[in-house]
């Protein structure tokens, strides 16, 4: 039976480049880690998509054009008015750098595509995903805009285990957005929940599945449904904060955005990239052992503070599993 080590592979020493490995190869690798990697970015994509710069250092600029104040006064006739200079909000974030690999056994032969590869490659892929999601989720997940169930209670302390979402808790937020005057995404705001949370949110009679949908096109990565012009998109990976509620009760973050909320780098164009070196690569004098790796260069800002509301619930469920 073919043995392999698919354990982090922890050993120094440069690598040269991937020189033996064809550019077929190498696409193909590339194309499965992005596609595994974007299966895995839920929060990723309501974010307002912002180009990695080269070398431009590490500060990535996200720029907010602010709204022109109403102008009710008349016009004289025959004279042209002074007019509006644009007003441009900048937010600068650092960009981090974050990446993983695997090593593989001399069993394994890299000239064809090893259907062992495809899997490690999936697995990094995965990883990858769920490590970009995360640092955008606890970037977004920091907003100050925050309502406690249907906002009977006022700290996440106070959250007892009867603060289940309900509609009116939707209702809430969507008017909170409504009245910042945030735009939608399309026509529909766009709700980032736990499957525990949705439990009680899909009871209420008024719900949607997004299998009724008369219009299947342009559904989100996990959308689950709608109620009350929010369309929700479904991930295990939802905040959640265990133990942080009144008696112990765990507390869930249900994000619900609006259009330019906040903005996060690309992973394609250099965001993200599949590192596979071949065997006799760098230190490795015997030709015993190859490595697949990803690496991704990635952060994520709140752009608008007013454009997010996270509700903060109680579910049916109390497992304290944290993620």
């Amino acid at each position: 039976m073919m043995q392999m080590n698919l354990t982090l592979f922890g050993e120094g020493g440069n690598l040269t480049t991937t020189t033996e490995l064809t550019a077929e190869m190498k696409t193909y690798y590339d194309t499965t880690l992005l596609e595994t990697a974007e299966a895995n970015l839920v929060h990723n994509q309501f974010g307002m998509k912002k180009p990695i710069p080269k070398n431009r250092g590490k500060t990535i600029e996200f720029r907010c054009f602010d709204d022109l104040p109403k102008k009710t006064d008349k016009l004289t006739e025959g004279v042209t008015p002074d007019g509006k200079k644009l007003s441009v909000t900048t937010l600068t974030a650092e960009i981090g750098q974050y990446g993983d690999y695997v090593a593989v056994s001399d069993m394994l032969d890299l000239t064809a595509i090893d259907p062992v590869i495809v899997q490690a490659t999936k697995k990094i892929g995965k990883q990858a995903g769920l490590t970009v999601d995360t640092l955008t989720r606890d970037a977004i997940a920091a907003g100050t805009q925050v309502q406690y169930a249907e906002g009977q209670v006022k700290a996440r302390n106070q959250v007892t285990a009867q603060h289940k979402m309900t509609i009116d808790a939707v209702r809430h937020a969507v008017r909170t957005l409504k009245n910042n005057n945030i735009d939608p995404f399309d026509t529909s705001y766009v709700g980032i929940i736990h499957p525990d949370v949705a439990y009680d949110l899909m009871s209420d009679p008024k719900w949607v599945n997004v299998k009724t949908y008369s219009d299947p096109e342009g559904i989100y990565l996990g959308e689950i449904g709608k109620i009350e012009n929010v369309r929700f998109v479904e991930t295990t990976e939802a905040k959640k904060f265990v133990n942080a509620g009144a008696e112990s009760v765990d507390v869930y973050s249900t994000l619900i955005i609006g259009d330019g909320a906040y903005g996060v780098t690309e992973i394609e164009g250099g965001g993200l990239e599949t590192i596979v070196k071949p065997l006799g690569a760098g230190n490795d004098p015997l030709n015993q052992r190859a490595t697949i790796g990803w690496k991704a260069t990635h952060v994520a800002k709140i752009l608008n503070e007013k454009a997010m509301v996270r509700i903060e619930t109680a579910s049916t469920f109390n497992d304290h599993v944290a993620n």
